[in-house]
């Protein structure tokens, strides 16, 4: 279909109609030049690790949508689950009631979690989780006899959401200042790139996951522990290029964590249902949290649902009398979207999955590090299925780009020329300049040479634009 109901071409509905999210619509507005502006690109049907837009035109989705498809497009057993739901029950809230769906997802997941996580809270999505996770770490220590204790502490350049509690904790400045003031009470520490971090300690890994814990220690004595309530630090941080965690790193925060008696919150939102490996990356990397915030693949996207995942020990004081949490969320554990996610949970019981990607991560790494014999990639970092690579202008120096330089190479160059050699991924400078990888969870070795055969050749082109 070339039109709306309304008889509209897509494009023109789109550009006259539809915000569309962290997006300059400039691009789209004809220019005071009397040139036409961008045509907003519109995508119509996705299959697997690919997608296609309204023109016919085929990509690969090495994005899995934003982090999500995990386990691919097109499954019809999801949206059969979905519909067979909405037959049976459409709605219904958790407020002092339950459904069937949200109770075997619960069971489901606290099966999946470490320790004594048992407990599942769920809303509609990420930013809601991060939310959550604050509001329940503030009333469980009112609750247990110690008020001050409402600080957060989180990590530069990480994001952890856009509601006003979730973008106090990301450590993205120029996301932040447009809606100042925010809840006050959010402290950041330096993060785990070690590609930047101290001179000194870029090659002792042990010796830079240590100088980067004991930050976390550092601003929980600054603040005050009576002051400090938790922790939130993603597995493998997305913002700035997938910054995964150097050995040792969890192990230190987790001893800083229990000697304050602060709280240890891992935001999975990305990092979770396989995209590191394990159906929750703390796993992985070998640390017990107290929450686990998630959402993104717990459905693959195909219904929105997110939640947290909470230890008994901060449940306990909800179990008698009148306290309870004055918080939710009315589609909170929709019983579609717990469909969705039952459904997409035994995907990848069924086709292994999570065995799947920690057997491939190492070649799909491998595969993608052949880039580093290019001028203009420093780094090659990440995990599982979740990879950045970072442009640099000297890679002897690790010289960066201006800001004028990197709007030339990303915006004016890369998201272009990825779209067009048929790669949809991320070209981002919320830090150093970096194109993101997370590409659905299915795919292998021939996809992986795919991938990068057609950034070689973008980034091969991209050195006339810096």
């Amino acid at each position: 279909m070339s039109t709306t109901p309304a008889g509209t071409a897509y494009t023109d509905a789109a550009r006259d109609h539809l915000w569309m999210h962290f997006t300059r619509h400039s691009t789209f507005e004809d220019g005071p030049d009397g040139l036409a502006g961008q045509g907003v690109p519109i995508i119509v049907r996705g299959d697997g690790h690919r997608i296609w837009d309204d023109q016919g035109r085929e990509y690969i989705d090495a994005l899995a949508g934003l982090f999500v498809t995990n386990v691919g497009h097109g499954r019809a057993e999801i949206a059969e689950a979905m519909a067979a739901q909405a037959r049976e029950l459409a709605f219904f809230p958790l407020w002092s009631y339950a459904h069937p769906r949200a109770i075997e997802l619960a069971e489901r997941l606290a099966a999946y979690a470490p320790g004594d996580l048992s407990r599942v809270f769920f809303t509609t999505g990420g930013g809601e989780a991060v939310e959550s996770a604050w509001k329940l770490a503030k009333q469980y220590f009112k609750l247990t006899g110690r008020p001050t204790k409402h600080k957060v502490i989180s990590r530069t350049i990480a994001y952890h959401g856009t509601p006003h509690g979730a973008l106090s904790l990301t450590g993205i400045t120029p996301a932040r200042i447009p809606f100042e003031p925010l809840v006050p009470g959010a402290f950041k520490v330096p993060n785990t790139n070690i590609y930047r971090g101290p001179e000194h300690l870029r090659d002792d890994e042990k010796a830079f996951g240590r100088w980067a814990a004991d930050r976390i220690e550092e601003a929980i004595l600054m603040e005050g522990p009576d002051t400090v309530a938790a922790v939130f630090l993603e597995p493998v941080q997305n913002s700035g290029g997938c910054f995964p965690p150097p050995a040792g790193y969890f192990e230190r925060v987790r001893e800083i964590c229990d000697a304050y008696d602060v709280l240890l919150v891992s935001d999975e939102v990305i990092c979770a249902f396989g995209r590191i490996g394990s159906i929750f990356a703390c796993k992985d990397f070998g640390y017990q949290p107290d929450i686990i915030t998630f959402a993104k693949g717990v459905t693959s996207g195909y219904a929105p649902l997110g939640g947290m995942v909470v230890s008994d020990r901060l449940f306990e004081p909800y179990r008698s009398g009148m306290t309870f949490f004055p918080h939710g969320y009315t589609w909170g554990g929709h019983p579609v979207s717990c469909a969705a996610a039952m459904a997409n949970l035994d995907i990848f019981d069924r086709e292994g999955l999570t065995d799947h990607v920690h057997a491939q991560a190492g070649v799909f790494r491998s595969t993608l590090e052949s880039l580093l014999d290019l001028p203009i990639v420093g780094d090659v970092r990440g995990a599982g299925y979740f990879y950045g690579i970072e442009l640099v202008k000297d890679k002897q120096t690790r010289e960066t780009f201006d800001a004028a330089e990197s709007e030339r190479l990303l915006r004016g160059y890369l998201s272009k020329a990825l779209f067009d050699a048929g790669l949809y991924c991320r070209a981002d400078d919320r830090g150093d300049p970096v194109i993101q990888l997370a590409p659905p969870l299915t795919i292998g070795p021939a996809e992986f040479e795919e991938i990068t055969s057609r950034l070689r050749s973008v980034l091969t082109d991209a050195a006339q634009f810096i």
